[in-house]
């Protein structure tokens, strides 16, 4: 992805963030000057990985697949290993209309996927081989906002705004905006985008960026380069 692509996004992101009340933390506006200034400070947004995502999977196309996440707050796996401390994670999406998150599960994470305003969110959903392996054979069960429902080999969830789906490792899912663009929680254990998606097809999880112009604000996966953690 074009750097310049990627400022425009941040920038698109932010405007329909704060449409539906929403207003993400100071050092999300931080210029990366700002950020080496005070990387000691901000210690823990970095190695948690907190701050913005974009993400074309590799692929080169953004729009037809790809995905846009801010990663609000973070804990470390070191935490949920020994069973305290801050065992959680929360982050904001946009799904656009029809842009495709592709199928994929986690071995650590459970998630709370939801639609926080816009338009319908599918969710597509197949179970797991006992290895934890994608079995297009299989369904399965979740929660829809605490409510049962058992689902079959590709079932498409249709979640308005407001409502919510709890994902656990196993559960298959792809997901994308329908009729429109979606603003997504996401509301989870310890989140770690390095090593805990595992995709159905060999796909990248970080976008290969070409540095046509200065970041507006670092991406999480610059923050190794920019700032040498």
């Amino acid at each position: 992805m074009k750097r310049s692509r990627i400022n425009q996004i941040m920038a698109e992101a932010d405007a329909m963030i704060r449409a539906y009340g929403f207003t993400l933390p100071p050092f999300a506006y931080w210029s990366p000057d700002e950020f080496k200034r005070r990387a000691a400070q901000a210690a823990h947004v970095i190695t948690a990985r907190c701050g913005w995502d974009i993400t074309d999977y590799g692929a080169g196309d953004f729009d037809r697949m790809g995905l846009f996440l801010f990663t609000l707050r973070n804990g470390h796996l070191s935490d949920l290993r020994r069973g305290g401390g801050m065992c959680y994670a929360e982050k904001l999406l946009i799904s656009r209309q029809d842009q495709f998150s592709p199928m994929h599960t986690h071995v650590i994470k459970a998630e709370d996927i939801i639609n926080r305003g816009g338009a319908t969110l599918v969710v597509e959903l197949y179970g797991s081989e006992p290895d934890g392996r994608f079995d297009d054979t299989r369904g399965g069960t979740v929660f829809c906002d605490g409510i049962r429902r058992d689902f079959a080999p590709g079932d498409k969830l249709r979640l308005a705004p407001g409502e919510s789906v709890t994902l656990r490792p196993g559960d298959w899912h792809a997901f994308w905006g329908e009729g429109g663009d979606v603003l997504v929680g996401e509301v989870s254990t310890v989140n770690d985008d390095e090593t805990d998606n595992i995709f159905r097809d060999p796909i990248g999880r970080f976008a290969e960026i070409d540095e046509d112009t200065d970041p507006t604000h670092l991406l999480v996966s610059d923050y190794r380069r920019w700032l040498g953690t």
